[in-house]
């Protein structure tokens, strides 16, 4: 077989792989969408003391989503190489540490709650954020349980039935938000908190779908001894806390660069803030559409080390990365081609459609290096490679985008233009680092 040959015979089981990824994802996108826009419907205020207490809630849970991701390569390398013994293990310790750091991270979410008063925020604001806040807090506790088994089966390569619970529950929380936020069929109008509730109970409703559906699922009965208690692995728990806390790590410096970018943006005016939100609205979207990919390349390049197959695992993880870089130049195309019909879709205010729709452009750019990256990133967590990658991103966005995007919006009055080409360099050249380092590694014949 040629090598062209060779790697297009992956793209099919690629694809199978990661498309219902892509849609699960998609759907917790557009989830939150929903969200904001039925808490839109009851106030302003309302909308602003969600949004406070998401940026308390949102980086502790993206973290523990991080550390969740350590499971999948394991369970795919373990597959490969047909150690059952250790995909039990990876279960069971597993578990243990993803309900631990669901704990810790609601615990400290709460320690913030006292201090939201001292944070320059409206008073009315910070009174309906706190309880809506301690409602969603919890509900970090069945996400990182749903995160458990998911990553469990994903790394036994069944993808599908995660992307269905997850459909199933968004549109349950779409459902519970309607009734509770504004007392419908009898229940009492709860507003904010209502949301709050809504999102807490679809997520134990996910968590217990996805456990029973490890725990009677044909595929998965031979683990069914990783649901036990006791007997635990030191030695694995810290494996996996060596590439779980990396990955969450990786995900905090993401969101908090963007976070800090949204700051930059607020300094410059309000259009151009609200400007960025709706160009970083579109680049997420496209952006989960490549995290199904990053998530198809941890496990094939997991799988096919287990199996000490090093042509293949190459092959699957470049021809993953061939597919982002398609699929991201199809956005990259729509974003410029439809730079100013989609911002219309979000607002009429003309100064902020033709500030988006200049951002685009660069967003479009952006766009083929985010995809590169994260499917780069998904590989080398494939190979239990999460460190350097880890500190490539903090680089990437710390010491490299935000400084260079401040520097061009501010000293030399580029403006929002500066602060999205900062990004768009800083991103490129992670892209690029990852790339190099993941075809030097896959190269060797020994991982370990």
């Amino acid at each position: 077989m040629s090598t062209l040959a060779h790697y297009r015979s992956h793209i099919r089981p690629n694809f199978l792989l990661a498309y219902p990824v892509m849609l699960s994802m998609l759907g917790q996108v557009m989830t939150g969408v929903a969200d904001s826009v039925m808490v839109g419907w009851t106030g302003a205020v309302p909308l602003a003391a969600a949004s406070f207490a998401n940026i308390f809630f949102s980086i502790p849970l993206f973290f523990g989503v991080g550390v969740s991701y350590a499971i999948t390569p394991l369970v795919a390398q373990a597959e490969g190489s047909q150690d059952e013994k250790k995909i039990i293990g990876v279960l069971k310790n597993g578990s243990l540490i993803n309900l631990m750091t669901g704990l810790i991270l609601v615990s400290l979410i709460f320690s913030v709650e006292p201090f939201m008063h001292s944070m320059g925020q409206p008073d009315d604001v910070v009174i309906l954020a706190i309880p809506y806040l301690s409602i969603i807090a919890i509900s970090i506790i069945p996400t990182m349980i749903f995160q458990t088994y998911r990553q469990f089966a994903e790394g036994l390569q069944r993808t599908r039935a995660a992307m269905i619970i997850v459909v199933g529950s968004n549109l349950l929380n779409i459902l519970l938000n309607y009734v509770l936020i504004f007392g419908k069929y009898g229940f009492p109008e709860m507003g904010l908190n209502g949301a709050g509730w809504a999102t807490l109970i679809a997520r134990i409703v996910m968590a217990l779908s996805m456990m029973l559906y490890v725990y009677f699922g044909r595929k998965f009965q031979p683990y069914q001894a990783g649901f036990s208690f006791g007997n635990y692995s030191r030695s694995l728990i810290k494996k996996m806390l060596h590439i779980g806390i990396p990955s969450g790590s990786q995900f905090i410096f993401e969101a908090g660069a963007f976070g800090f970018s949204a700051l930059m943006m607020g300094w410059i005016g309000t259009t151009a803030l609200a400007a960025h939100q709706i160009a970083i609205n579109l680049a997420t979207i496209s952006y989960m559409t490549t995290s199904g990919l990053g998530a198809a390349a941890t496990i094939r390049v997991g799988n096919f080390w287990g199996q000490r197959d090093t042509k293949n695992l190459r092959a699957s993880a470049f021809t993953m990365i061939g597919m982002a870089t398609l699929l991201m130049t199809a956005w990259a195309l729509l974003f410029i081609l439809g730079r100013n019909f989609l911002p219309s879709l979000y607002i009429e205010d003309m100064a902020v459609i033709e500030l988006t729709a200049s951002l685009l452009i660069i967003a479009a750019f952006f766009q083929l290096s985010d995809g590169i990256q994260v499917v780069t990133a998904g590989a080398l967590r494939g190979l239990q490679d999460v460190k350097i990658p880890s500190a490539l991103t903090f680089v990437a966005y710390w010491i490299l985008a935000l400084p260079l995007g401040y520097w061009l919006a501010f000293p030399l009055q580029l403006g929002p233009f500066g602060i999205w080409i900062g990004l768009l360099i800083g991103l490129t050249l992670t892209a690029s680092a990852m790339v190099v380092r993941f075809n030097r590694l896959s190269k060797r014949k020994n991982f370990q």
